[in-house]
């Protein structure tokens, strides 16, 4: 997944999509808004509902991920981004501009321009080199040739596939094509790529090794990423957000961690209960808070309050700028001779910390030799929390069941959120 980047708004806007397939879709509308399902639909009038009542905010810069199983209606939604599909209802914003209301140049013009499309099979032309096949939607474009093909090598390049620029297709494994597929999207320089099931059609480890290789370009290059897949690991390796779908229908959407920590529905919870948590979620999202106390303020009066307070048995003292600068216990407190020994940091217990980014799974040992919680800091190093070894292991032996609860739970405990509040599962 990208790094945090600070946000300029959003970058595509889906609002209140429909798509019904069939021969009279928008008398089908009237009954797909009265709450008809999709199999009565089709029973009764011979529609099918594609999509019904999206609404969605891609951020500049994020990958963001649409997924579910066949026929839940992902392929369609990409396809209406670059309007491949017309919606029977609704609204697609590119950068503020209403892709619904532009003409035929305008249109062509986004396609080649704006954004750049990555299909499961690799729709390479056989008759043109590597260099031919990267360099093709330039020269559609007008670029001249040479130009042309001399962009297209730094793509060629960027993707691992230097020294093969005049092999043919066939010469070429199923992941080089990919490669050079994801070279020649790359190299219009579009803001916005569209993969549809880019991996899907590739071996395992060749499917690993694309994932890691569009995560690196991403580190680098801050696309704007709309990736579909039937796959969740797929998902939760590449995606900033994740979007699932049913039947045309928007089930969840959230980060990885919030899907697998909070599951919606039924559904949601079929899809997650077998993923391996410890390496999606991070302590950031697990933490809880703890006592401390400034390093100035660490007395024995205030530590022994805080410690009978606390339920770890330990205190965090933090320096001026909110940086861990150890940790008092019982043992450090019996051990004090006076005010100022506390206020000492080489006297204080070592404290134990990792980054808010780090997954569960790369902190366990941490958790496992130590006796105090450990410390979750932010970027900055300052506290945000600590992690103990019941939380850390309750995040992993929960099942999503029991997750789903305690979100329901917590969510009914407090005010919903505001009307209109866009991405929200429709379910």
């Amino acid at each position: 997944m990208s790094d945090d980047k600070p946000q300029q708004g959003p970058k595509i806007e889906i609002q209140e999509v429909y798509k019904i397939f069939g021969p009279d879709p928008d008398a089908a509308m009237q009954r797909v808004k009265q709450g008809v399902g999709k199999d009565e639909l089709l029973d009764e009038s011979g529609h099918t509902i594609g999509l019904r009542d999206i609404s969605l905010d891609i951020q500049q810069g994020e990958t963001f991920v649409v997924m579910g199983l066949s026929g839940s209606g992902k392929s369609t939604l990409i396809r209406h981004i670059n309007r491949l599909i017309e919606p029977t209802s609704g609204r697609i914003l590119v950068d503020g501009d209403d892709v619904l209301q532009m003409n035929e140049q305008e249109l062509l013009d986004l396609r080649r321009h704006q954004m750049s499309m990555v299909f499961q099979r690799f729709a390479l032309l056989p008759h043109k080199t590597v260099l031919d096949n990267t360099a093709y939607g330039l020269e559609l474009a007008g670029v001249d040739q040479d130009e042309a093909h001399e962009r297209a090598r730094k793509q060629i390049d960027l993707v691992g596939l230097s020294g093969v620029e005049n092999q043919f297709p066939k010469q070429l494994s199923g992941g080089m094509q990919q490669r050079v597929g994801l070279a020649r999207a790359l190299a219009t320089d579009a803001d916005i790529l569209l993969m549809d099931e880019a991996f899907s059609a590739l071996d395992p480890l060749i499917r690993t090794d694309m994932q890691d290789q569009l995560l690196d370009l991403q580190h680098n290059l801050h696309k704007t990423i709309v990736f579909i897949t039937h796959d969740l690991d797929e998902a939760l390796k590449l995606g900033d957000h994740i979007a699932i779908l049913k039947d045309g229908e928007l089930r969840q959407f959230g980060g990885p961690e919030e899907i697998l920590l909070h599951p919606a529905d039924d559904y949601v919870t079929s899809f997650v209960q077998d993923v391996n948590r410890g390496r999606v979620v991070t302590v950031g999202s697990i933490c809880t808070g703890m006592p401390t106390l400034g390093l100035g303020e660490a007395t024995r009066d205030a530590a022994r309050r805080a410690l009978e307070g606390g339920r770890d048995d330990a205190v965090y003292v933090l320096d001026g700028d909110g940086r861990p600068a150890g940790v008092i216990t019982a043992a450090v407190l019996e051990a004090a001779t006076g005010d100022d020994w506390l206020r000492d940091r080489s006297n204080l217990a070592e404290c134990p910390s990792t980054g808010h980014r780090t997954v569960i799974e790369q902190m366990l040992p941490m958790v496992d030799s130590n006796d105090v919680p450990v410390a979750v800091v932010d970027a900055e190093g300052r506290f945000v929390g600590a992690v103990s070894r019941h939380t850390a292991i309750g995040a992993l032996a929960k099942s999503p069941e029991e997750l789903r609860a305690e979100a329901e739970a917590e969510r009914g405990s407090s005010a919903g959120p505001a009307a209109g509040d866009r991405n929200q599962a429709t379910a």
